[in-house]
């Protein structure tokens, strides 16, 4: 079978031993078509990011890097510009050509989190071969706020596949004429769907928002208790551009409305270095029914997360920023995005994390 992995062939994962947790798994920690990790019980502050490297252990380089060692039992801080890695409670026994890719959560990216999954042996974050066997470590640095998490928080998710599910541009061109994978921009394809930035003005011409730089600190268990003016600048704008500051953190909106069918899963992808200074989106994993009508969903405009890097940029309304990348389920999910489940980002337009008040 070829494929992005459904819940229910995560679930037999799980019975057959190949995902293993040091505590039960829970409910909704099976996503449609990815699984929520959750952290351990203790954050190492290390003196800066790193690989594994081939043939050695995370523990191994933690000996390396290690500054000092946080217990998480009864909640602690990360601070905004510190590396922590921190033991997941998930383990991987892949066998046979089940690989994985892990990616942040929609809340996490949208908080400035970097949040990214090393193993044993790893050459590249967030990549998994097929036959590994070992535990897995999230990597966390707090770019833009502060926060405090617990165990068991889920900050990262995990999607397995096998073979090559990928479609060309040709096949995501059929999928587009039978599906109606874009609305409100025209459908850009070239390695993926492209999609661009919303800044035509709406209601009193918010267009997104800026971090401020001094804020306090996010309790990752607070939903919807945080008032975004003590974190965030509104972003307005008539002339349809933003200039933006490097070193920068900004919420966006896409212009189009994205639907992901049921049969299918996207991730979203950064584009090309050579349209500007800035990456977008950090969390980039698309549910299938995302989007989709008969899941409440009638489209949905993707949340950008947009870092500018080296120099002042100027965005403007329309401009290409970053494309999606679809993929074949191996079966289609018991249950879709939105549809029976907690699915906070369906229907969404321009919105912050699920932790701030609306």
């Amino acid at each position: 079978m070829t494929g992005v992995l459904a819940s229910q062939q995560i679930e037999t994962l799980i019975e057959n031993g190949a995902l293993a947790a040091e505590k039960p798994f829970v409910d909704g920690q099976v996503q449609p078509a990815s699984l929520d990790l959750r952290l351990g019980h203790v954050a190492f502050r290390v003196r800066a990011s790193f690989l594994t490297g081939a043939g050695q252990s995370v523990t191994d380089r933690l000996a390396e890097f290690e500054m000092h060692r946080i217990d998480l039992s009864e909640g602690a801080v990360l601070e905004k510009g510190c590396v922590y890695v921190v033991p997941l409670m998930e383990r991987l026994a892949l066998e046979g050509d089940i690989q994985a890719i892990a990616n942040a959560k929609s809340s996490t990216g949208r908080l400035d989190l970097l949040t990214r999954v090393i193993t044993d042996g790893g050459v590249e974050f967030d990549r998994i071969p097929a036959g590994y066997t070992g535990p897995l470590y999230a990597e966390i640095c707090p770019r833009s706020f502060s926060v405090l998490v617990r165990p068991g928080m889920r900050l990262n998710q995990i999607r397995f596949r096998q073979g090559q599910s990928v479609l060309t541009d040709q096949e995501i061109r059929d999928l587009h004429t039978s599906d109606v994978l874009v609305a409100g921009g025209p459908a850009v394809i070239s390695e993926g769907l492209g999609f661009s930035v919303d800044l035509k003005p709406g209601e009193g011409n918010l267009v997104g928002y800026r971090a401020k730089p001094h804020t306090g600190v996010i309790d990752l268990d607070r939903i919807g208790q945080y008032d975004p003016a003590d974190f965030w600048d509104d972003l307005r704008t008539d002339s349809r551009q933003l200039v933006l500051d490097p070193g920068a953190f900004y919420i966006l909106v896409s212009r189009e409305a994205v639907h992901i069918p049921p049969k299918y899963a996207a991730e979203m992808a950064p584009y090309l270095a050579m349209v500007g200074e800035f990456r977008v989106h950090y969390a980039g994993f698309f549910d299938p029914g995302f989007g989709h009508a008969a899941a409440g969903g009638t489209g949905a405009r993707g949340v950008l997360e947009v870092r500018c890097h080296e120099a002042p940029f100027v965005l403007e309304h329309g401009q290409t920023v970053g494309r999606l990348v679809y993929e074949r389920m191996s079966q289609v999910p018991q249950t879709l995005y939105g549809a029976g489940i907690a699915s906070n980002y369906q229907g969404q337009g321009l919105k912050l994390s699920k932790h701030f008040k609306a």
